[in-house]
């Protein structure tokens, strides 16, 4: 007879015994929905780089200019989620449900008004953005237009980050993993009629009036925020309502912060927010080291990007496996299951990611040329493609070791390692680079980086001091007054 993750879950909470092939079983389990949901989300990204990317290498330059102004909005509206659901996580494995519905109303309330404050400030500073960023007046209005865009569908994002953290941390990963798939359906269907103008189409040899917008880069950011309006109300529907953990429809509950809850949060919450800032403002930093290099490089860079993230994002899934199996056995007092997870995903990510670069490198010609015409940025986007190829089993264990970090409650020294890699590493050696090789010398340090970073990550899973935090020694002793 088989036994579901849910099962497995269970004898984390309830110190039960779990075997190697259990556990690899588990992690697999709670990896592969998120991992399936991370490519889909890439491949929204790819399919959007590809509608703009035909538009022309203005267009492509546009979107990319912004890109790492948009994931630093990103990245802010997910760190003080991570705060609360690392909590969730524990408190579910130290089966005090109630208390985890508790951290989830007050949860609400510190999101959706951190939400509202960066859609503002999005907004406040779409029009002075891209020449911060150096882009030339041909793109400027396009990229101020799109992150403008974005920045007000900020909240949606929010809410939707939110609910799927949430439900993740209780051990449900297959329901959120399945809206994040409906919501890149979703967004290709939106920017297939908002980037595009009405035009005739043929099929099968009928032709007809395919109606459009004609939104152009525009189009694509409101297909994303339609997307992200429409999944985040029925994830959010479902955890309020449906999740056996969370369900908090009909019960009575404060959503009013509490002082002591907040804090808890913000001492996880704050380190990755900061990180996250200090990570994007870098590579801005290096997006404006690329701009100079013209249209050409800018649109090889973007499109590299994307296509990359086809190869680490499936890393990214395996990290939410790992920050939930963690948590929970952290919750649960349960050091030694936790050491035995954080060995088993990041070995798992390392794999994973060894198998994708492989991938991409034997593909990066056929890739760049599904997102642009353009002969040029075909051969250099293939070139610095399978230069960073040979970096990403690193960057696995980055990721995941990132995630393993987090769910135990140590948010400060992986951040530390991520900053110190890229303030010390890649922004020096880029300056350098740019001016001798042009964007080539740019990937070339991002991939000598990206090495060493995981390296470090490695070196301090392996010291084991990333597990004596605060919550692992309350849970502890509280296992042994019990």
């Amino acid at each position: 007879m088989r036994t579901t993750h849910t099962e497995l879950l269970e004898l984390i909470r309830n110190h039960g015994t779990l075997t190697t092939r259990q556990q690899v079983s588990l992690t697999a389990k709670l990896s592969t929905p998120s991992m399936l949901a991370q490519i889909s989300f890439i491949l929204m990204q790819y399919i959007d780089a590809s509608m703009v990317g035909h538009l022309g290498a203005e267009c492509s330059a546009a979107v990319g200019l912004v890109s790492t102004s948009t994931w630093l909005l990103g990245g802010l509206s997910e760190s003080i989620v991570s705060g609360f659901a690392v909590m969730v996580a524990h408190r579910i494995g130290a089966r005090d449900n109630s208390g985890a519905r508790n951290l989830l109303r007050q949860s609400f309330t510190v999101c959706i008004l951190w939400g509202l404050l960066l859609a503002a400030v999005g907004a406040i500073i779409s029009g002075h953005l891209p020449g911060w960023l150096n882009g030339g007046e041909d793109i400027a209005p396009l990229a101020s237009g799109y992150f403008l865009i974005f920045a007000l569908g900020i909240p949606f994002f929010q809410l939707d980050y939110l609910a799927a953290s949430m439900l993740r941390s209780a051990g449900n990963v297959k329901f959120p993993s399945i809206l994040n798939v409906v919501m890149c359906v979703l967004d290709v269907i939106f920017n297939f009629f908002l980037i595009n103008d009405t035009r005739e189409m043929s099929l099968f040899g009928t032709t007809f009036t395919m109606p459009g917008a004609g939104f152009g880069v525009q189009g694509a950011a409101m297909g994303s925020a339609l997307a992200f309006i429409i999944t985040s109300s029925i994830t959010t529907w479902y955890m309020v309502c449906k999740s056996k953990e969370l369900r908090i429809y009909g019960e009575r509950g404060s959503f009013m912060p509490s002082r002591e809850t907040t804090g808890k949060a913000l001492k996880i919450a704050i380190p990755i927010g900061l990180e996250r800032s200090a990570m994007s403002l870098a590579a801005t930093i290096v997006v404006a080291i690329v701009a100079p290099l013209g249209n050409v490089s800018i649109s090889a860079d973007t499109l590299a990007v994307t296509i990359e993230g086809l190869c680490y994002m499936p890393g990214f899934g395996i990290a939410d496996a790992a920050t939930t199996l963690v948590g929970q056995c952290v919750g649960a007092g349960r050091r030694n299951l936790a050491k035995s997870f954080a060995k088993i995903t990041v070995i798992s990510g390392m794999i994973t990611l060894t198998l994708m670069a492989v991938i991409m490198y034997a593909t990066a010609n056929v890739m760049m040329s599904l997102m642009t015409p353009v002969d040029e940025i075909i051969e250099l986007g293939a070139k610095i493609l399978r230069i960073e190829a040979f970096a990403e089993p690193f960057f696995g264990a980055a990721i995941v070791c990132y995630g393993v970090f987090v769910g135990a409650g140590n948010s400060v020294a992986p951040n530390i390692i991520n900053l110190s890699s890229m303030w010390l590493i890649r922004i020096p050696l880029s300056m350098l680079a740019a001016e001798k090789m042009g964007l080539v010398g740019v990937w070339t340090v991002m991939a000598l980086e990206l090495t060493a970073r995981g390296t470090i990550h490695l070196l301090y899973l392996r010291s084991r001091r990333w597990l004596n935090t605060q919550a692992m020694r309350e849970a502890i002793a509280k296992n042994k007054k019990l």
